[in-house]
């Protein structure tokens, strides 16, 4: 039993900022990777950026330079914080974690809700 619990997402300008957060709850004895994903209407879900374990990260070439990736390991929680936010941004974001609830059990693929982020002027 595992949840992924996001927030920040909303309505702001071009050029704005938002900052996201997505906390991992339930059983969790560890976790290999959290990230986020994107989703506009039309298009395939697309990875924006990824951490893996303490330092590791990998961004989408659109959001280099302007998004930024970290995480809070005793919190099990990942922050994403968009700058420079353009109307191409505009999508459904989710949170992604690739953990392992036990030991013994593989590593699995949890997902959030998803959170709307419009930037629109």
């Amino acid at each position: 039993q595992v949840q992924l619990v996001e927030s920040g997402g909303g309505l702001v300008q071009p050029g704005g900022s938002l900052r996201l957060s997505c906390a991992a709850s339930g059983n969790i004895f560890s976790i290999n990777a959290m990230g986020w994903y994107r989703q506009a209407p039309g298009k395939e879900r697309e990875l924006v950026a990824r951490i893996i374990g303490n330092e590791g990260t990998n961004y989408a070439d659109s959001v280099k330079g302007r998004f930024t990736i970290s995480s809070d390991n005793a919190k099990n929680t990942v922050y994403l914080q968009m700058n420079s936010l353009k109307p191409e941004d505009t999508a459904v974001y989710f949170c992604n974690a690739y953990l392992r609830s036990t030991p013994i059990h593989p590593l699995t693929n949890y997902w959030g809700q998803g959170t709307q982020v419009t930037v629109s002027s």
